[in-house]
């Protein structure tokens, strides 16, 4: 994991603000998570119970490198966003795999 994804991740599990290059993490007492951004697009919501995620538009590497960041960093074990045949998948912790859409939320 990058340090810019480890320093990502502190941020969410502070419930605190955080800007560091391309990256931010808003967090929301009202709303109850935080969201996290990429060139100014929204990438994730994470909750205590939740975590919803979004390629913002762009399923570049940087972006799903970030999502999987989140996802070690807040889910569950063994759950992973990947490409295979130019597509976007998610891999669920007990091993299914899934198609990634953007919006799609985790409990």
């Amino acid at each position: 994991m990058r340090k810019i994804e480890q320093q990502m991740n502190a941020a969410i599990r502070d419930n605190k603000n955080w800007k560091k290059d391309n990256t931010f993490v808003l967090a929301d007492a009202g709303a109850g998570c935080c969201f996290v951004f990429l060139h100014d697009n929204k990438i994730a919501e994470v909750g205590e119970n939740f975590i919803r995620l979004f390629d913002g538009g762009w399923q570049s590497n940087t972006t799903k490198s970030r999502l999987n960041a989140i996802l070690e960093g807040n889910g569950l074990p063994g759950e992973r966003v990947f490409q295979e045949k130019f597509e976007w998948k998610l891999r669920m912790s007990d091993g299914t795999v899934i198609p990634f859409f953007s919006g799609m939320r985790l409990n």
